[in-house]
């Protein structure tokens, strides 16, 4: 093969590699002052939200506003050519203990147009969500979806099965303020082991209903320890645009303990949880796709 040749066909994947958009989740698990001061844990904090293009993490604990000014500056001193831009939630808890969910972003490859905190106890509803959804509207101009909602949650054990549920609400309450149509549910649901038992599924409209779409299936893993076998942390999408633009096989948990080499002690200094992960494609890409993923196991399947 040619020089040229080759030349032209690594500029093509560089290309096609670009315009996939890589969207994660992570539950960083007290993220404070002491995890901010340690030097290791921070590199792999760091080497994990550079693998995403947008990133959720959750479980903030930053009553000095200090933890996203921080990442910005280690964010955008590795990365010169990619500039990270975030949002982040008011402190969210029902008594003194308050968490946050944070978007981290490239501006190259995305804006935000909007975003709110939904309010479950407007006009008279139950108190359901320990730490409500931070809903955010993305726009990207270089993927098959132009824009898309994301609903983070970060439910309590104990309440995780009606939190779960609940996100048909907060969709419903999405679609009467914007003209969305594709949606990306995600974050630490808790969703697995004696939290969600196998026998709650057909209580969680979520998950009964199959225009909602779950990426990440039950019999994964997403915890750090060995002795756990969870798949607490979920990804579930809505809209069949974005449904169709997802990148075979992209959808995925991330072991970071593996892929940097960690014991298991250091990766637990990180987090209890892995992150979880999918990528969306170009329009090119996707033109002529016909394969999304159907709601309960995962499987690929055909529509018409």
């Amino acid at each position: 093969m040619s020089q040229p040749l080759v030349s032209l066909l690594l500029l093509l994947l560089c290309v096609s590699g670009s315009l996939a958009l890589k969207i994660c989740s992570f539950n960083v698990r007290s993220f404070g002052e002491a995890k901010k001061d340690n030097g290791k844990v921070m590199d792999v904090i760091v080497k994990v939200i550079k693998r995403c293009d947008i990133m959720l993490l959750m479980e903030i604990k930053d009553s000095n506003n200090i933890i996203g000014p921080m990442l910005m500056e280690k964010l955008n001193g590795y990365a010169r050519r990619t500039t990270y831009n975030y949002v982040i939630s008011d402190r969210l808890g029902r008594n003194k203990y308050k968490e946050q969910y944070a978007f981290l972003y490239k501006e190259k490859l995305v804006s935000v147009k909007k975003h709110y905190l939904y309010h479950d106890y407007q006009a008279g509803d139950v108190d359901v969500f320990s730490r409500e959804p931070f809903v955010v509207w993305f726009q990207s101009p270089h993927t098959a979806v132009k824009d898309f909602v994301i609903i983070p949650l970060h439910s309590t054990p104990e309440t995780s099965i009606k939190e779960i549920d609940e996100l048909v609400d907060v969709y419903m309450d999405v679609k009467r303020r914007w003209k969305a149509e594709n949606f990306i549910f995600m974050g630490d649901f808790n969703a697995g082991c004696s939290y969600v038992p196998q026998k709650a599924w057909k209580s969680i409209r979520l998950r009964t209903d199959p225009k909602f779409v779950w990426l990440i299936r039950d019999h994964e893993d997403t915890t750090v320890k060995k002795s756990t076998n969870c798949a607490y942390d979920r990804i579930v999408l809505r809209g069949q645009e974005i449904v169709n633009s997802v990148i075979p096989k992209s959808n995925s948990v991330f072991d970071f303990q593996k892929a940097f080499g960690l014991t298991e002690e250091e990766a637990l200094d990180v987090s209890d949880h892995f992150p979880v992960e999918f990528k969306l494609g170009s329009s090119k890409t996707f033109t002529n796709n016909k394969r999304s993923i159907s709601p309960r196991k995962g499987r690929k399947v055909s529509r018409s």
